[in-house]
């Protein structure tokens, strides 16, 4: 399902909406939401065969079956026409895929995939990230990020959201791949800075690039906590907080905010959970409500507060994410996206249960596991 907020385009025009969507207007960009993965790839490879200048993707994993396949034959396609592409793909990610299904690529096409093992006498903390961001750029105009990653599975089985923009805020997203792009090679192989139609963007941009310890998807997080005054809704994952932005939760619930934190019922990281799990006392305690997403696997990252403020995205509620990994989340201060995103949560809200304080009685073991556990969290 893809949820359209329509505005005039400038690069071409539009094509009518799928059916089902529906729409409304943010002030300088046309936003998509996607909740439905065939519907994601079916546009993105219809964004992909309408490029004339450029390309830029970056995504975390990138499966050999019938997906995958379609977007390599759609890079190339565009490649032959003489289309300008720059594709990174995180190499420990995809460690199972043989490499002759990425050597399918032209090779017109520029590609860098991030090692899986880095130089780390050059610096431990700089070398450590994965390549998590999962974002698509088309002519400088159009851009995709979320939480989809390309495969057969994703479009399936998993539920996540995704967001479409085309407008001034996409320069950001370009610019968050070309960073990537740029640090790990010459002058002569990066790619090129273009000016901005704007300087200001209703859609901002904030991504994590840690080869230059740079994390700021974690403050604004917490920034937008902080101010929440009547609600705030949270979808991830993967829930291993750590104990400043738990605490932003927590102390906005003692202050009477509708916390709503919501992730998967069984997520496919067993330790995860467990680690996940070892917070829902002190949520329950805190009057946080927990809710256990249960007609799949959730992979959304999403959250909203207010009804003004909004962020789609690529980065879970974990250290991973927030203090290590390369990530790319969008913010966007609207009432009308921010109905939207509500409107999202909400309807996930129903294939959801609400942990009960009840769970506090669980048993003892459990307990004892995920005590046992809680050490891991600083690496999780």
């Amino acid at each position: 399902m893809a949820i359209d907020l329509v505005q005039k385009r400038g690069r071409k025009q539009r094509k009518a909406p799928r059916p089902g969507t529906f729409h409304t207007r943010v002030e300088d960009s046309d936003l998509s939401i996607y909740t439905d993965g065939s519907t994601l790839y079916d546009d993105m490879l219809d964004e992909i065969g309408s490029a004339t200048e450029s390309i830029q993707m970056e995504t975390f994993i990138w499966k050999n079956d019938e997906v995958g396949q379609k977007f390599i034959d759609a890079f190339n396609a565009a490649a032959e026409r003489g289309v300008d592409i720059h594709l990174i793909y995180d190499g420990f990610a995809n460690l199972t895929i043989p490499r002759s299904f990425y050597d399918q690529l032209d090779e017109s096409i520029k590609v860098l995939r991030l090692p899986a093992a880095r130089k780390l006498w050059k610096g431990p903390v700089r070398q450590t990230g994965f390549n998590h961001s999962k974002i698509l750029v088309i002519d400088n105009d159009v851009a995709f990020v979320g939480g989809f990653n390309i495969g057969s599975l994703y479009s399936r089985h998993w539920r996540d959201t995704h967001l479409k923009a085309a407008g001034p805020g996409t320069w950001g997203l370009r610019q968050s791949i070309a960073q990537v792009w740029n640090e790990f090679h010459d002058s002569d192989e990066q790619i090129e800075w273009v000016k901005p139609t704007a300087w200001e963007s209703k859609l901002r941009v904030s991504a994590n690039l840690p080869i230059q310890l740079v994390y700021p998807i974690r403050a604004m997080y917490i920034n937008a906590f902080e101010r929440a005054q009547d609600r705030i809704w949270l979808t991830t994952p993967y829930f291993i907080p750590d104990q400043q932005l738990l605490k932003a939760l927590i102390d906005a619930a003692a202050r009477g905010v509708d916390v709503r934190v919501m992730v998967p019922q069984e997520s496919n990281h067993v330790l995860g959970d467990y680690l996940s799990r070892g917070f829902f006392e002190e949520m329950l305690r805190s009057e946080v409500t927990v809710l256990l997403y249960e007609a799949a696997m959730i992979h959304s990252k999403i959250a909203t507060v207010d009804g003004k403020w909004s962020t789609i995205g690529t980065a879970n509620i974990d250290r991973l994410s927030l203090s290590f990994n390369y990530e790319t989340n969008v913010e966007v201060i609207d009432p009308d996206f921010a109905a939207e995103v509500e409107k999202t949560f909400l309807s996930d809200a129903e294939h959801s249960s609400v942990l009960g304080r009840d769970w506090l009685d669980r048993h003892p073991v459990a307990h004892v596991v995920e005590a046992a556990l809680r050490p891991m969290r600083p690496f999780l």
